[in-house]
């Protein structure tokens, strides 16, 4: 997470950058009171934010302010829509979209945070367009939990899960059928290769954990007391269905197959005293 000053700055930057005339790095670096390094930086995160940061034909540097067409709504109605999304939608990657577009379209600052996962909208966006190309990708610097490393990965994406929380693509280098957090993506890349490999497409059944099945399941039956179910579910909302109140113990039992142990075990070691 981007620390306070880091990002006013980084807000800052994004208003002069819509503000004609267009800036030059050096301008913009005694503006921001840093290095030229340092804003070539934050144009690296700007990109990552969704921003189509442009530059002309004299190497001055300019985003086009997005507010000044369409739908504008005042502070009051774009904090009121963020309220609806914010409470209904929490567990939809497509929030990010939403509230990004709310705020450049609205009176009111961006919040922080938005700013910072605002580059799911773009990972998704450039998924999508892919997966109608049927072009292949590379998802940048990806963070995988399973091998414990961050790489870029060779993808044919095909398909979404629920909420947009994961892509499913067939990786070339293992010639199988995976899924991939979008959180884990840092970036989308477009290779220019066609698809290769749709006849194997074959869709992944998720657990509630969002892992993939690999051959094996495990069945999980716990019993936990109140304060335990609310962090349960407030960690992974979609375990709810699948828990029930004991009234002979006066516990809740948690029943249910997944098909990775690796994010209950973590959840058990977490609640233990």
């Amino acid at each position: 997470m981007l620390n306070q000053h880091k990002i006013l700055r980084v807000l800052k930057l994004i208003s002069y950058l819509e503000q004609s005339p267009s800036k030059t790095i050096g301008h913009l670096a005694k503006i921001l009171e840093s290095t030229d390094r340092t804003v070539y930086r934050y144009f690296d995160l700007i990109r990552e934010c969704g921003f189509e940061l442009q530059r002309d034909e004299h190497n001055r540097f300019y985003i086009i302010d997005e507010r000044s067409n369409g739908v504008r709504f005042s502070e009051e109605e774009a904090k009121f829509i963020s309220d609806l999304i914010l409470t209904y939608g929490k567990q939809n990657k497509l929030k990010d979209s939403i509230l990004t577009k709310i705020y450049l379209g609205s009176e009111i600052p961006m919040v922080a945070s938005h700013l910072v996962y605002a580059k799911n909208n773009k990972v998704i966006e450039r998924l999508a367009l892919a997966m109608a190309n049927k072009e292949q990708v590379i998802l940048r610097k990806y963070q995988s939990i399973n091998t414990g490393t961050i790489c870029d990965r060779l993808v044919e994406p095909f398909d979404f899960t629920d909420n947009y929380t994961s892509v499913m693509a067939f990786e070339i280098s293992s010639k199988k059928n995976k899924t991939f957090h979008i959180d884990r993506i840092a970036f989308v890349d477009f290779s220019g290769k066609p698809f290769l490999n749709t006849a194997k497409f074959e869709k992944q059944i998720l657990d509630i954990f969002g892992f993939s099945f690999s051959g094996k399941t495990y069945p999980i039956h716990l019993e936990l007391d109140l304060k335990q179910i609310l962090l349960l579910k407030e960690q992974y909302p979609l375990t709810a269905p699948f828990i029930q109140f004991n009234y002979h113990t006066n516990m809740y039992d948690f029943k249910v197959h997944i098909n990775n142990m690796m994010p209950i075990t973590r959840f058990i070691k977490g609640i233990k005293p």
